[in-house]
């Protein structure tokens, strides 16, 4: 493995277990997704940005479609935080996060799971401003003391077949 392939994975796996508050880590299998995969197998650092500005609320935002972090079709986005007052539970964070579509453009939801600590659902945009991704679809995970999201946003919609490795990755996730 090159540098860059190694620094991108240490990226992601310090977006899921460095924040203070959070002492667990959400694993998952990237290889279920073979586009996922071949953009860890590129060693392109470009197409990865982590954000630990806030270790509260850290982010890991991967380009899957796209030639940078900047200009992308379809990105998966990881996020681990912190519980807060207004949001302490997998269902608290996807209301937030459906108030916040919702602010952007009219927006459906659609449960696709759900079981005592997670939820994974589906949200489609229309009439949004450019650049704002029509289609995603969000895995939450509730631990002991953090949230984790995984997500897949994307701008032009997601294939059926894109639709399955997606739900196959997310449902590989688990706590450590």
């Amino acid at each position: 493995m090159t540098g860059t392939i190694l620094r991108g994975i240490a990226a992601i796996f310090l977006a899921l277990c460095s924040t203070s508050a959070v002492a667990e880590k959400l694993s998952f299998d990237h290889r279920l997704y073979a586009p996922l995969k071949v953009v860890f197998d590129s060693g392109r650092s470009d197409l990865i940005q982590f954000n630990n500005k806030n270790p509260s609320y850290v982010t890991d935002l991967i380009v899957v479609r796209g030639k940078s972090v900047r200009n992308w079709t379809e990105a998966m986005i990881i996020i681990a935080r912190s519980p807060g007052p207004l949001v302490r539970t997998a269902v608290e964070w996807k209301a937030e996060l459906e108030g916040q579509a919702l602010k952007e453009c009219p927006s459906t939801f659609a449960t696709i799971a759900q079981d005592d600590i997670s939820i994974t659902f589906e949200r489609s945009s229309t009439g949004c401003r450019p650049g704002y991704p029509a289609t995603a679809i969000y895995r939450i995970v509730q631990g002991q003391k953090g949230l984790f999201l995984l997500g897949v946003m994307s701008k032009d919609g997601i294939t059926a077949d894109a639709r399955r490795g997606w739900l196959a990755l997310f449902a590989s996730a688990r706590l450590d």
